[in-house]
């Protein structure tokens, strides 16, 4: 008898040792923060980071959501033309036609992506592929997908993506 009794202490004491060390786990986690805030702690995505404050989608990006967000990479905006991004950031409407060229409404994980057209927040249609976890977006790679915010998803790539010409 004494011997079920010292059991059943073992038991309760592991489980309640358990449970405290699930819930002490659970505080620690971060919670996923916006995707203003995701693409300012991101270092690769420095460029993106300073171009959305100029162009004034900081609040935007901040706000209720969701997004999905094709982020070019700083290696991608290295790559544009000489004085592109002195060029964008002299004129606020054009730098911001490009980056909403880049967001779609709504939370598109990697596991969504289906063959397809979608319409980016400026209107503008964006082809969209997939091939097993390799997702495309227009010309761009994504070379890292699914960096949750908390009112989107981002997906970083590897290219500038050019809104068509009206």
């Amino acid at each position: 008898m004494q011997y079920q009794t010292a059991l059943r202490l073992t038991r309760r004491l592991s489980l309640a040792l358990t449970a405290i060390a699930l819930v002490s786990a659970c505080a620690s986690l971060q919670k996923p923060v916006s995707l203003a805030d995701t693409i300012a702690n991101t270092p690769e995505l420095s460029t993106l980071n300073t171009l959305v404050k100029t162009a004034g989608l900081t609040e935007t990006l901040q706000g209720p959501g969701p997004i999905t967000l094709f982020a070019p990479n700083d290696a991608a905006f290295k790559a544009l033309k000489a004085g592109t991004l002195e060029d964008l950031s002299k004129h606020p409407q054009k730098l911001k036609d490009l980056l909403t060229y880049h967001a779609v409404p709504g939370a598109l994980t990697v596991k969504d992506v289906k063959n397809s057209t979608v319409k980016a927040v400026n209107g503008d249609p964006l082809a969209l592929s997939k091939a097993g976890d390799f997702v495309t977006v227009e010309n761009a790679l994504a070379v890292k997908g699914d960096v949750m915010a908390s009112n989107g998803v981002i997906h970083i790539i590897d290219t500038v993506m050019t809104p068509p010409k009206k």
